[in-house]
């Protein structure tokens, strides 16, 4: 049988006296420059089915980068197969019910405040409402919370929106979550806090008063934060004067940014978190991501804490 050896191994192997035990090192593996795209699963796996909603975004969201990102991570966990829909305007309940968990990386406009939008057609609209209320699971992912303020019934389904004039997202790129409930079966056995990165904090969300959110995760919105010499040039260092900042509602404050919520038979897992593909190559993020997803999916949890995201003795 013939062994074929990586290139260092063969130049070894020529090296060697005729006889000697030849060492076999790994394949060799080129550093990866770009995103690995998924390959597909093999039907006869019992996994979890998982539709990504997507197709478009806010202008500074890499969306397609983050979808395959996102479905790398969930196919390699081994627990979901995933598909990716870009044109949802033709979205049925029968197309939806061939999945267990829906999630949205979606955002209606361009620009955050920008008065142009395009929402789906209102037959996907209601298919999607119909779908999570009849027992589906979703999940509501990052940007999908920087539309719908004008839309009362979409604030109801994913719990909170951004609005702009009184919602923000804090200067930091980098800052704690709080894990404000670690016995819930999503975040049992993950440390009290983790870190995210090139993210996000939004905060002053605006709350559905029905939703009757059960928040998992918080972050400070600290003052101290939009010190230009810490946050940098995100925002203009006029907008942020101190005067400013103690007018500002709900500042030194924490802010839902994990949670979930029941709408009707379904399951809501709500994640403010993974502005981008960098985010998502943390491991608490990706906890919460797999976890949360497969909540919403089954009701349960079987997926492990990885490492980087696990509780540890502090005494």
């Amino acid at each position: 049988m013939k062994r074929f050896l990586a290139p260092a191994a063969f130049a070894l192997a020529l090296a060697m006296p005729l006889g000697a035990q030849v060492i076999v090192h790994p394949a060799y593996r080129p550093p990866e420059t770009v995103q690995r795209v998924s390959i597909p699963v093999d039907p006869a796996e019992k996994r979890l089915r998982v539709l990504i909603i997507s197709g478009q975004n806010s202008y500074e969201h890499d969306w397609t980068g983050v979808d395959n990102a996102l479905r790398t991570l969930f196919q390699d966990s081994g627990r979901f197969d995933v598909r990716v829909t870009e044109d949802f305007d033709h979205g049925t309940l029968a197309m939806l019910k061939a999945y267990d968990v829906v999630l949205l990386n979606y955002s209606s406009r361009w620009v955050y405040d920008d008065p142009a939008e395009h929402r789906w057609s209102p037959a996907a609209e209601q298919a999607l409402f119909d779908y999570v209320r009849q027992g589906g699971g979703l999940v509501a992912y990052h940007s999908s919370f920087t539309w719908g303020y004008n839309w009362p019934a979409y604030r109801r389904l994913v719990g909170a929106v951004m609005v702009p004039g009184s919602s923000r997202r804090s200067p930091p790129g980098a800052f704690p979550v709080h894990i404000v409930d670690r016995d819930n079966p999503i975040t049992r056995g993950m440390r009290e806090f983790i870190w995210t990165y090139n993210d996000d904090m939004y905060t002053n969300m605006s709350i559905d008063p029905e939703a009757h959110i059960h928040v998992l995760a918080t972050a400070h919105d600290a003052s101290a934060g939009y010190d230009p010499r810490l946050a940098g040039p995100k925002y203009p260092v006029a907008a942020y004067t101190p005067e400013k900042l103690r007018a500002m509602k709900g500042m030194d404050q924490d802010h839902p940014q994990v949670w979930t919520e029941d709408y009707g038979a379904g399951r809501v897992f709500a994640i403010t978190l993974g502005h981008d593909e960098v985010s998502l190559h943390f491991q608490p993020l990706q906890t919460l991501l797999l976890r949360g997803t497969e909540w919403a999916a089954s009701g349960r949890v079987t997926l492990p804490v990885l490492e980087d995201a696990k509780d540890y003795p502090t005494k």
